[in-house]
C-alpha cells in the first residue's frame, strides 16, 4: 500500500532473482512521470513515486510487457443512473484515472463496468465513492441475490420512465396545438407556461440534476445539451410572457417557445424508453442462454449411490447422471450408456446427435430418450455455454474504433 500520497507499491509476480528485479527496475526508469523507483525482491514489490496517478497503470503495463506479472483483481459491478453513452465514458475515464486501477470498461448496454485493480492500492468502496462523486453509483453486492437486485432496480426504473414519458407526451400535445394553431387565443402563453412547467421540472428534472453534477466536474454529456436547450427556451419564454413590451417597444413580436422545450423533453424521454426496452430485450436473450443450464445435478458418489447437488458445487472429475429429457449441466465425456442429444443450441442442427462412450457432451444441450453418465471436465465459467454467454456480453459492450477515438478526445477536452 502507499506510504504517502505520491508513493505506490505494486505487488509483483514471477520476479524471483536480482536479475529479474533489475529488469523491472530498468523498465520503470524509462517511464515518464516516475520521480523515483525501486524493486524490493524480498517483498516482491515495485515502489514508484509519481505525481500522476495514471502512471501507476502505465507501470503495470510496462511490467507485464517485460514478462512479469502484477497481482490484480477483476470484478464487474452494475452502474446505476447512466442515461447515455457519454455517461459510460465519464464513468470509465474517472475510474481509469484512479491510482491502482489498471483498466476499466463500461458496457452501457447492460449497465455494468468491469474493473481490474490492485487491491493493495484501492478498495472497492473507494471505486464506488469515485463514481458517486460524478453523479452515478455502483451496486456492490457480490452475493447470489445481487443480479436479482439489479434486475429489480432496472424494472422499477423502466416503470418510472414509462410513466414520465406518457405524462410528458400528454402534457406536451396541448402545448404544441396551442403554440402552432391557437397562439393568439386569450391567455395562450399562460396556459402553455402552466402545462410545460411540470414537463421540464417534474418529469424532466433528472436532466437538470445530472447536468449540474457534470458541470461541477467540468464535464458534459447529453443531459447538459438537453438542460441548456430546454432551460434557455423556457426562461426566454417566461421573460416574453411577463415582459412582452420589452420587444414591442423595439418593433418585435414577443415569441415564446414553451412547446419546443416540452416536446424536446417528451421526445427524449420517449427515446430513452425505447432504448431501455431494446436493452431489456437483449438482456432477456442473455438470460435465456443462462437458463439453458439446470440449477441442480445428480452425481454418483463412491459406492454407487446418487445425490442431487447445486450446480455451483460440481467439480471436475465428478460423475454426473443425465436422465431422459434433462439438460446437461456442464461439459464432459460420456463414460457409461448412450443417448441422442439435442445440440441445436450449439450447431443449429435440429437432428439429435448420438452420444456413445468417450464422446463429448456440452452444457445447455438436451438429452433425449436414453440415459447415460459422464465425467465433468469443464465447470463454471469454463464450459462452452459460459464462453458463448461471455462472447455475447463482450460483443454487446464492445466499442468501434471511432468510439475509442471519441473517448480519448473527450478525456482530453473535458478533464474530470
Amino acid at each position: 500500500m502507499a506510504t504517502n500520497n505520491n508513493e505506490f507499491r505494486i505487488p509483483l509476480e514471477g520476479v524471483e532473482s536480482e536479475h529479474c528485479a533489475l529488469i523491472v527496475d530498468n523498465g520503470l526508469a524509462k517511464l515518464n512521470g516516475v520521480e523515483s523507483h525501486r524493486v524490493e525482491l524480498n517483498n516482491k514489490e515495485a515502489i514508484i513515486e509519481t505525481q500522476n496517478r495514471e502512471t501507476v497503470s502505465e507501470a503495470v503495463k510496462t511490467i507485464r510487457d517485460l514478462g512479469y506479472g502484477v497481482t490484480t483483481v477483476k470484478k464487474s459491478f452494475p452502474v446505476l443512473q447512466m442515461t447515455c453513452a457519454s455517461c459510460a465514458i465519464s464513468v470509465e475515464s474517472m475510474l481509469k484515472s484512479q491510482a491502482g486501477v489498471v483498466n476499466a470498461s463500461v458496457n452501457y448496454a447492460n449497465a455494468k463496468v468491469s474493473v481490474e485493480f490492485i487491491p493493495s492500492l484501492i478498495q472497492v468502496e473507494h471505486l464506488r465513492k469515485v463514481v458517486q462523486s460524478i453523479g452515478y453509483d455502483l451496486l456492490i453486492d457480490e452475493s447470489p441475490s445481487g443480479d436479482e437486485t439489479i434486475e429489480h432496480i432496472q424494472k422499477e426504473n423502466f416503470k418510472t420512465l414509462k410513466k414520465k414519458t406518457y405524462w410528458a407526451l400528454i402534457l406536451s400535445i396541448p402545448v404544441v396545438v396551442i403554440g402552432m394553431f391557437f397562439m393568439n387565443m386569450p391567455f395562450a402563453n399562460e396556459i402553455m407556461w402552466f402545462l410545460s412547467t411540470p414537463v421540464l421540472f417534474w418529469l424532466g428534472r433528472d436532466f437538470y440534476i445530472n447536468a449540474w453534477k457534470q458541470a461541477k466536474h467540468r464535464s458534459a454529456n447529453m443531459d447538459t445539451l438537453v438542460a441548456l436547450s430546454t432551460g434557455v427556451a423556457y426562461i426566454f419564454s417566461v421573460f416574453n410572457t411577463l415582459f412582452p413590451e420589452f420587444w414591442h417597444e423595439r418593433g418585435l413580436h414577443a415569441h415564446v417557445y414553451f412547446e419546443a422545450a416540452s416536446v424536446i423533453i417528451g421526445f427524449i424521454l420517449l427515446g430513452k424508453l425505447l432504448e431501455e426496452k431494446a436493452k431489456g430485450n437483449t438482456s432477456s436473450a442473455i438470460k435465456k442462454l443462462m437458463g439453458l443450464q439446470p440449477k441442480t445435478v445428480t452425481i454418483v458418489q463412491d459406492g454407487g449411490y446418487q445425490m442431487e447437488i447445486p450446480i455451483e458445487q460440481v467439480e471436475i472429475g465428478n460423475t454426473i447422471v443425465v436422465k431422459p429429457g434433462e439438460q446437461i449441466a456442464v461439459d464432459g465425456i460420456v463414460i457409461n450408456g448412450n443417448s441422442f442429444v439435442d445440440e441445436s443450441m450449439l450447431s443449429g442442427e435440429p437432428v439429435p446427435v448420438l452420444k456413445n462412450e468417450n464422446d463429448k457432451v456440452f452444457a445447455g444441450t438436451i438429452n433425449q430418450k436414453g440415459s447415460f453418465q459422464f465425467k465433468a471436465d469443464k465447470v463454471g465459467s469454463e464450459t462452452m455455454l459460459a464462453h458463448i454467454i461471455k462472447m455475447v456480453q463482450d460483443a454487446q459492450g464492445s466499442k468501434a474504433p471511432v468510439q475509442n477515438w471519441w473517448i480519448k478526445l473527450q478525456e482530453f477536452s473535458c478533464p474530470l
